[in-house]
Parts: structure tokens; C-alpha cells; sequence
């Protein structure tokens, strides 16, 4: 009887060591994830103010470390993530219009093909995937030429904003001395 008591007991010890072990948590990304939201204070409200978020992007800020950007890490010509680390995704909360496309309310990828003096922006269907490794055009929704613009102070980190236009926002996306402007009319 003490032995099967011992047995037990000593299961259960082992059970609780088992389960008292450190968890061990991954180490800061070189690229962190940040999102941005149009309007910009959407999520910053006190209560009893009205805002709702009509535009959020999620996605991971690559720094450039002293690097080449573009035509290096991003090479021209070739579809780039818009970021580091998993596809960035942009989640219209109302239907919006992009290059004279209409586009659903929804959760959709962002990639770019950047040149010299501009860029090609596509919202694409597919999400939750690693990089543009497993990019597929056929799931294209829109893509849209926008001009280059030089930034005269280099941003060491991609940055994403949003400027108030009339009818929607500007989606700015920076980084060097590199940015772009998509119009995003918000019906």
C-alpha cells in the first residue's frame, strides 16, 4: 500500500516538475511588427468619443542597418512584402476604392514592385503567408503605378502612415529616402 501511495506521489512530483519548467520566449525580432490605422487616433479613444478605425495595416519594420534599400534588399522590379518577416496585410473596415477598382471590406496582403521612380502597389487575396515566396498574381484584387518621392531625411526603419484626403487617405509607405502615396477613396 505505501509503495502504490510512493508511486503516486511520486508521479505527481514528476508532474509538477514537468510543468513548473521556464517557458523560454523568443528574443526581440530585428524587425518588429507595428500597425497603423486610419484615422490615425481610431483606437486612441476615451469613451464617450466616436471613432472607428476605416483602414488598419499590419505589418513588420525592417531597419536599414547602414544598407542599400532600394534596388538591394528590395530589389527593383521584383514583388517585395512591404516589410520584413510575414506579408503585411492591410483590412479595409469599409469598402474602399483603389485605382478606380472597388474593393471589399476585408482582410487582404500589400506588395509592392518598387522601381526608381515607381512603384506598383497590389492588394492581393491571399494572407498569412511568409514573405512573397508564395505570391500568386491570380489572387491579385488591384494594382496601381504611384509615383516615387524623395524623402529629403532618410528613416532608418519602414514607416507606414496615413494623410487625410476629402474622400479617404493617402496610405504612405517610407523608408530611406524613398516614399509613396496610394489614394484610398472610402465610400
Amino acid at each position: 500500500m505505501y509503495r502504490k501511495f510512493n508511486l503516486v506521489v511520486l508521479f505527481v512530483l514528476f508532474g509538477f516538475a514537468v510543468s513548473a519548467q521556464e517557458v523560454k520566449f523568443p528574443s526581440l525580432d530585428s524587425s518588429p511588427a507595428d500597425i497603423a490605422y486610419y484615422p490615425l487616433n481610431a483606437v486612441k479613444v476615451k469613451k464617450g468619443e466616436d471613432s472607428a478605425p476605416l483602414i488598419k495595416v499590419l505589418y513588420s519594420r525592417p531597419s536599414a542597418k547602414g544598407r542599400t534599400v532600394f534596388g538591394t534588399l528590395a530589389a527593383f522590379g521584383e514583388v517585395w512584402r512591404v516589410g520584413a518577416n510575414e506579408s503585411t496585410e492591410i483590412k479595409f473596415f469599409k469598402p474602399v476604392v483603389i485605382g478606380g477598382k472597388n474593393i471589399a471590406v476585408g482582410t487582404y496582403s500589400l506588395f509592392a514592385i518598387p522601381n526608381q521612380d515607381k512603384w506598383v502597389i497590389i492588394i492581393n487575396k491571399q494572407t498569412d503567408r511568409w514573405g512573397a515566396y508564395t505570391y500568386d498574381e491570380k489572387k491579385d484584387v488591384v494594382r496601381i503605378e504611384v509615383p516615387v518621392k524623395p524623402l529629403a531625411t532618410a528613416l532608418e526603419s519602414l514607416s507606414i502612415t496615413f494623410t487625410p484626403m476629402a474622400s479617404g487617405a493617402n496610405l504612405i509607405i517610407g523608408w530611406d529616402k524613398t516614399s509613396v502615396e496610394v489614394p484610398v477613396t472610402i465610400k
